[in-house]
């Protein structure tokens, strides 16, 4: 396959970095390059840096030894506790006390339960189920004074 101008320069690049480890003299370094400009093909630029590595070289990576000491005496994992969102809960509280309030509660119930909604699925808290039927609540009340309303305007207009 024909090698790109950027397959040529990414080349370049690892001979650089060759050169600059100590892998390669001076005129090797040179003359790879020369060459690497010329290839026409990938095969010819992967003969360049064939003997080359081609990132960064693993290392030994330190890994902590557990010690040696029975479970049983190892301290306990405390799970961490998953806390209810409390706009799931202001909206569960304003949809109960809609019929209360004759509605007024509808829209708060509303406005919390789509944003406890939305805590819920970024932060994993609990409530979703306060908060949909906060949500519920809210849109009945609201559709209950909308046909109220509804129903109220055109028996005002049939009586015209």
């Amino acid at each position: 396959m024909r090698a790109s101008h950027a397959d040529r320069e990414r080349t370049v690049d690892v001979l650089k970095a060759g050169f600059a480890e100590g892998r390669l003299q001076q005129p090797e370094y040179e003359q790879r390059i020369t060459r690497a400009y010329k290839a026409q093909t990938h095969a010819e630029l992967q003969m360049l840096v064939a003997d080359l590595p081609q990132g960064p070289v693993p290392q030994a990576q330190f890994v902590p030894q557990r010690p040696m000491v029975p479970a049983t005496f190892m301290p306990m994992q405390m799970p961490v506790p998953v806390t209810t969102n409390s706009s799931a809960t202001g909206a569960l509280v304003c949809g109960i006390m809609t019929p209360v309030t004759w509605g007024l509660t509808a829209i708060p119930a509303v406005i919390l339960g789509h944003k406890a909604r939305a805590e819920i699925r970024r932060s994993g808290e609990r409530g979703d189920g306060q908060a949909l039927t906060g949500l519920i609540l809210g849109w009945l009340a609201i559709g209950g004074w909308a046909l109220f309303l509804l129903v109220f305007i055109l028996s005002a207009a049939v009586n015209l």
